[in-house]
């Protein structure tokens, strides 16, 4: 009998474009052709606003049922009027007992959970601490997230063919997961720091949940969606940040040439879309896509201009390395106190 041996993204062993025919411009309606989500199950943290609504939008266009644990749940119910098949749930990444409450609500219903889609995350915000004293952008962005996936293991295994995409972004290029001291408390707080190494831990997480997953027919995926205009992530940044980059001129409006450069929502939605669903990544997982494929590894071989959108591509060694990969699963179960075993 011949062995099928399944590869790992250990690192970046599967880190390559695979061709798919889509670019940065593809928008949801191009990644979900063809694709029918009858009869199947998705839920979209954040799938509210931005990138996140767009996303619930082109799932349940294409049949499925999307539950949408949201924070803010009048804010939910306002921007998901009208979307048939949407189930809203009142949930907070920073607070560890309204995720167990909502994942107990529904494991009772005894779904099967085909899509999880980890797009909830807040970016560059001042200093802040959850109840257990951590970061908040590790909170909401990474250990949030861990607690939610670990819960819904059950749903996840039972469903047989799920997918776990995690919503990244080239900004893990900002900085590597400080093991030493994650939360801030013997450093300086800077919050590109802060955001960048939550971003690392969304993709190494993606890495190592591939890894133990696999066998019982769940992936695992992250992303970059690109630069997008019209969403509501950057909206606590400070401007400073922005003219830094060479983004937005004196008066803190967006330079003309580089509005022309972004994503629109659709566009931007695109590769959580692809990642969620397409036939392309039957037999991958672990990896980090962007333009609705596979991104290259950057060792310092692709030049980034943030005035250039299109350049801002590429997966950091570090993020997806494998020995970060498991010592981040451990100190994530450490730091939640939420146990992950994959059986």
């Amino acid at each position: 009998m011949e062995q099928v041996i399944s590869v790992d993204n250990y690192n970046g062993a599967l880190q390559m474009p695979i061709h798919s025919g889509f670019t940065a411009t593809s928008t949801t309606a191009d990644v979900i052709k063809g694709i029918q989500l009858i009869e199947k199950t998705a839920i979209v943290t954040g799938g509210y606003a931005g990138i996140g609504l767009e996303t619930v939008k082109t799932f349940v266009e294409a049949g499925a049922k999307v539950v949408v644990p949201a924070r803010d749940v009048n804010k939910a119910v306002k921007s998901l009027a009208g979307i048939p098949n949407v189930v809203i749930e009142a949930m907070d990444l920073m607070e560890p007992a309204s995720i167990d409450a909502f994942a107990e609500k529904f494991l009772n219903t005894g779904d099967s959970l085909h899509i999880l889609v980890n797009n909830a995350g807040i970016m560059w915000v001042p200093l802040q601490r959850d109840a257990r004293g951590y970061e908040s952008q590790l909170a909401t962005n990474h250990l949030g997230h861990f607690q939610l996936t670990a819960r819904l293991w059950p749903a996840l295994k039972k469903a047989g063919d799920a997918r776990v995409v995690s919503v990244s972004s080239f900004g893990h290029q900002i900085a590597p997961f400080n093991f030493d001291d994650p939360n801030f408390n013997h450093r300086v707080y800077e919050t590109l720091t802060g955001y960048g190494q939550s971003k690392t831990a969304n993709n190494l997480f993606a890495v190592e949940l591939d890894h133990r997953a696999k066998e019982f027919g769940v992936r695992a995926f992250s992303l970059h969606p690109g630069s997008v205009n019209g969403t509501d992530l950057g909206r606590v940044a400070p401007m400073d940040l922005f003219k830094q980059m060479g983004t937005h001129d004196a008066e803190g409006n967006l330079f003309p040439e580089v509005a022309r450069k972004l994503k629109t929502i659709p566009q931007g939605a695109a590769t959580t879309v692809w990642c969620a669903t397409s036939p392309q990544l039957a037999n991958l997982g672990g990896v980090y896509c962007e333009n609705a494929d596979i991104a290259e590894m950057d060792t310092g071989n692709i030049d980034h201009q943030y005035n250039d959108p299109l350049t801002l591509r590429g997966v950091k060694p570090y993020s997806v390395d494998a020995d970060n990969a498991k010592r981040l699963w451990t100190l994530s179960e450490e730091l939640t106190a939420v146990p992950f075993v994959v059986h």
